[in-house]
C-alpha cells in the first residue's frame, strides 16, 4: 500500500497530475456478490449461478461491474487522506469502463491519479470553502496490474 496525505483540501490543488499511490488488497466474494445482486435485484446466473457458470463464457461466476464500481471510493480511501475538513461527497463519475470480468475470490487494489482539482464554494448559508477533485483510478488485479474497472471519479471536500 502506497498512499498521499493532506492537512486540507486546499493542498489537493498543488497535486494534480501525481500518482496518489496504490491501496491495500480486497478481494470480493462469492457471497457479496450474491448479497449486491439480492440489494440491485441483478441475479443474472453469470454472477450467482455457480454450476451454470463454469460452463459459461467466464469458466466460473463473475464480479457485477457496478460492484466493482462501487468499492472505488473505499479503494481511494486508501490512497488518499485528508486529515481536516468539515464533509466529503462523492460527486460523481466520468469515463468508466469495464476491462475485463472479475471473477470472485482474486485478489485487487485500486490505484489513482489526480487529474484535476477546483476551488469551490459550497451552496447555502454557510458558503464553506472547499475542492473539487477528480481521480482516474484503475482497479487491478493485484498480481498482474491489469485492470478490471477504470474510472473518474469526482469528489468534493469542504473545510
Amino acid at each position: 500500500m502506497r498512499r498521499t496525505t493532506v492537512d486540507t483540501p486546499t493542498d489537493l490543488l498543488g497535486l494534480v497530475g501525481t500518482e496518489l499511490g496504490v491501496s491495500a488488497p480486497q478481494v470480493v466474494t462469492q457471497r457479496q456478490v450474491d448479497q449486491f445482486a439480492d440489494v440491485t435485484g441483478d441475479h443474472q446466473w453469470i454472477h450467482v449461478d455457480v454450476e451454470r457458470a463454469r460452463s459459461g463464457p467466464f469458466g466460473g461466476t463473475v464480479v457485477h461491474g457496478f460492484l466493482t464500481l462501487a468499492l472505488v471510493p473505499r479503494l481511494l480511501a486508501d490512497i488518499l487522506e485528508v486529515r481536516t475538513f468539515s464533509m466529503g461527497v462523492n460527486y460523481g463519475l466520468d469515463r468508466v469502463r469495464f476491462v475485463r470480468p472479475l471473477p470472485p475470490g482474486v485478489e485487487i487494489q485500486g490505484t489513482a491519479t489526480l487529474v484535476a482539482a477546483t476551488a469551490i464554494t459550497a451552496p447555502g448559508p454557510q458558503a464553506t470553502p472547499g475542492v473539487q477533485a477528480t481521480a482516474s483510478v484503475a482497479v487491478e488485479f493485484a498480481d498482474t496490474s491489469q485492470p478490471c474497472c477504470v474510472a473518474e471519479i469526482v469528489f468534493r471536500y469542504y473545510a
